[in-house]
C-alpha cells in the first residue's frame, strides 16, 4: 500500500488525532500504528517550487524581451516594422495566441500533470490576444476615443476563449476586463469628468461589484457556470470591498483636492456603512457557512476599523502610545483566533466518525 505523503503540520495534526482516538479507546493500538504507517512527511514541497519557477520564468522572459529591444540593431529592425500595417500585427498576434491556446489545452489532456507549464502557455496565449485586440483596434480607431469598446470586446472573446477551453485563467481576464470596460465607458459617457450620474469610481464599482456578485447567485444553477462560479465570486466579493474600503477614506469625492481640504471625521458614515456591509457578509458567512463570504467579512471588517484608527488618531496620538495599543489589539485578536483554533481543532477530533474496533 502506498503511503499518504503530507506535510510536516498535516503530520503532526494527525498524530495528535490518532493519539486522541486511542487514548479514548476508539480505536486499538494495532489500528492506531497502522494508521501512523499509512502516512509520510513530504520532504520538499515540489509542487510550490514548480509554481514559482514557471512565474519566475515568465519574468525573466519578459526581462530579456526587454534587455533584447534595448539593444541598437534591435531597436533600428523595429523601426523598419514602423510602418508595417496593424491589421498585420492583430492578425499575426491572432495566429500565435491560437497556436498557444491549442497547444496549451493539447498538452492540458496529455500531461494534466504538469498544471504550472500548461498555465504559463494558456497565460502567454492570453497576452497575445490582448495585443491582437490593441491592434485591431488601432487599425478601425476613428479618434474617438472610445477605447473601452476594446475591452468590451476582450470580455466576449476571453469569456468565449474561457468557456470553450474551461479554463478559469482566461476566464479571470475576462472578469477584469469587465470591470476595465466598466469603468472606461463610464468615464467615456461623461467625457472624462469626475462623476457619472453623481459616482465617483469608488461607488460606481460599488453598484457594479454588487451587480456581478448577484449575477453569480442567478447563474449558480446552470451548468456550464459551474466551474467559474467561485472565481467570479471572489473577484466580484474583491470588487465591493477594495470599492468600499477606498468611499471609507474619500467619500464620494471627485478629486484629491477636495479631499484635501476636509476633515476625515466630516466622512464617518462612509467608514459607518463599509463596516456595516463587512459584517453582515462575516454574518451571512457564519449563518450559511459561506467560507469565502465570512472571510472577506472578517478580513475587511479589520481593514475598515484599523483604517479609521491610522485616520483619526495618528496625528493626534503619541507615537508609543499608538502603537501599544495597536500592538495590544492584535495580541488580542491573535488570542481569540487561536481559542477559536483550538475549539474547532478539539471538536473535529472528538467528534471525528469512528467506531470502536473492540
Amino acid at each position: 500500500m502506498s503511503k499518504l505523503n503530507i506535510d510536516k503540520q498535516e503530520s503532526e495534526f494527525l498524530n495528535k488525532a490518532v493519539t486522541h482516538w486511542e487514548k479514548e479507546r476508539l480505536i486499538d493500538t494495532e489500528l492506531a500504528q497502522n494508521l501512523r504507517d499509512s502516512y509520510e512527511v513530504k520532504g520538499f514541497d515540489w509542487m510550490r517550487l514548480a509554481k514559482y519557477s514557471f512565474w519566475i520564468a515568465l519574468i525573466c522572459g519578459a526581462i530579456a524581451v526587454g534587455s533584447l529591444i534595448i539593444d541598437d540593431r534591435v531597436i533600428n529592425w523595429l523601426k523598419s516594422l514602423y510602418y508595417t500595417p496593424d491589421i498585420v500585427i492583430s492578425i499575426a498576434s491572432a495566429i500565435i495566441a491560437a497556436i498557444l491556446f491549442y497547444f496549451g489545452k493539447r498538452w492540458e489532456k496529455k500531461f494534466p500533470e504538469k498544471v504550472f507549464s500548461n498555465e504559463a502557455i494558456i497565460f502567454t496565449g492570453v497576452l497575445f490576444t490582448a495585443c491582437c485586440i490593441a491592434y485591431l483596434g488601432k487599425t478601425f480607431d476613428n479618434r474617438s476615443g472610445h477605447f473601452s469598446l476594446l475591452f468590451l470586446l476582450s470580455v466576449f472573446v476571453y469569456g468565449f476563449l474561457a468557456w470553450r477551453m474551461d479554463s478559469r485563467l482566461i476566464w479571470l481576464f475576462a472578469l477584469v476586463s469587465l470591470g476595465s470596460w466598466f469603468g472606461t465607458e463610464t468615464g467615456y459617457q461623461t467625457h472624462w469628468t469626475y462623476y457619472f450620474l453623481g459616482l465617483n469610481y469608488p461607488l460606481r464599482f460599488v453598484l457594479f461589484s454588487i451587480a456581478l456578485v448577484s449575477s453569480c447567485y442567478i447563474l449558480k444553477k446552470q451548468k456550464w457556470f459551474d466551474r467559474f462560479w467561485e472565481l467570479t465570486y471572489v473577484v466580484g466579493l474583491l470588487y465591493l470591498f477594495i470599492s468600499l474600503w477606498l468611499l471609507s477614506i474619500f467619500g464620494n469625492l471627485g478629486t484629491m483636492d477636495k479631499w484635501w481640504h476636509i476633515k476625515q471625521i466630516s466622512l464617518f458614515y462612509w467608514g459607518i456603512i463599509s463596516a456595516v456591509v463587512a459584517g453582515s457578509f462575516m454574518l451571512f458567512g457564519l449563518k450559511t457557512k459561506d467560507v469565502i463570504a465570512r472571510e472577506f467579512g472578517i478580513t475587511f471588517l479589520l481593514i475598515f476599523i484599523y483604517t479609521k484608527y491610522f485616520e483619526y488618531f495618528w496625528d493626534n496620538t503619541n507615537k508609543t502610545l499608538f502603537f501599544a495599543i495597536l500592538g495590544v489589539s492584535f495580541w488580542l485578536i491573535g488570542r481569540k483566533a487561536e481559542k477559536i483554533w483550538n475549539f474547532r481543532s478539539r471538536g473535529q477530533v472528538g467528534n471525528y466518525p469512528l467506531k470502536n474496533t473492540k
